[in-house]
């Protein structure tokens, strides 16, 4: 299993899983900072490395209306805020090779977006910046087809990747996960990440806007972590009903520990199982 350094977080052989967490997108500075605090703060209680998830743009989203986010300049200065102040990793999705170069400036992973993981000048451009890239399977890929993603990255000479699994297109406005993928895709050699608010997204399902279940996050996150999973994937806010973006989907601050609490439990359990053997 490669190891991924993120300045002192290690992805992959860790005694621990790393949370991956932060709003869908930023809606304004404020809020930005206050979520990233109270990540940072619960974090520290429980022992979990963590590291800060916003969207600066969401490019992806299923109305011309919907919400995206402050834009690239805006929103890597805020990134750049939370990194500074609460010494934080960040990252965030890059939507083509123009955004490179300046989100390789600020960001500590670069995320290729699920509906992209297949765009080869995105995946090199990405890969020669030398960042640790988070490559989100294509809710339309099988587990073993992001390998070829995984290809892509390596002629750059950059192994420095991570592969996130966020549930796969079941009929119409459904996903579904199939925890095997998580096992296939980890035999690859890279760190593997549960994407747990996304694998209960309804895409679509609200008319001009996706959908969620934020009810089944927990189940499928414990469920995640006893196969081993290096790290998860939590969008998290602090009123989601009212958030511009992924509500129905994301999880409320207040209610993060204590379902990473369980969370951390399971996972204790499958690592220390594994360094037995």
């Amino acid at each position: 299993m490669n190891k991924v350094n993120v300045g002192s977080v290690v992805f992959g052989g860790a005694k621990q899983l790393v949370l991956i967490a932060g709003p869908c997108a930023i809606e304004n500075e404020a809020l930005t900072l206050r979520i990233a605090e109270g990540l940072k703060k619960l974090t520290q209680e429980l022992g979990c490395e963590l590291v800060f998830k916003a969207s600066y743009d969401k490019a992806n989203r299923t109305s011309v209306t919907s919400f995206r986010g402050p834009g690239m300049e805006e929103g890597l200065r805020i990134l750049e805020r939370v990194k500074k102040e609460f010494e934080l990793p960040v990252i965030s999705d890059i939507h083509d090779v123009s955004q490179v170069a300046p989100a390789a400036e600020v960001l500590d992973i670069m995320q290729i977006p699920a509906f992209l993981s297949r765009q080869t000048d995105l995946l090199v451009a990405a890969g020669e910046s030398g960042k640790t890239i988070n490559i989100k399977k294509g809710q339309f890929l099988a587990p073993w087809d992001i390998e070829h993603g995984v290809k892509k990255i390596e002629t750059t000479g950059n192994h420095n990747i991570l592969l996130t699994e966020r549930g796969a297109s079941f009929g119409y406005n459904n996903l579904v996960t199939d925890m095997r993928s998580l096992v296939i895709m980890r035999e690859m050699g890279y760190p593997v990440i549960f994407d747990a608010t996304h694998s209960v997204q309804l895409p679509g399902g609200a008319g001009g806007a996706s959908g969620g279940q934020r009810q089944y996050v927990g189940a499928l996150s414990r469920a995640a972590a006893a196969t081993g999973i290096d790290g998860l994937f939590w969008e998290v806010h602090e009123d989601p009903d009212h958030a511009l973006c992924d509500g129905p989907n994301s999880l409320p601050l207040a209610k993060v520990k204590t379902m990473l609490e369980q969370v951390l439990a399971i996972d204790a359990i499958f690592k220390q199982g594994s360094n037995d053997e």
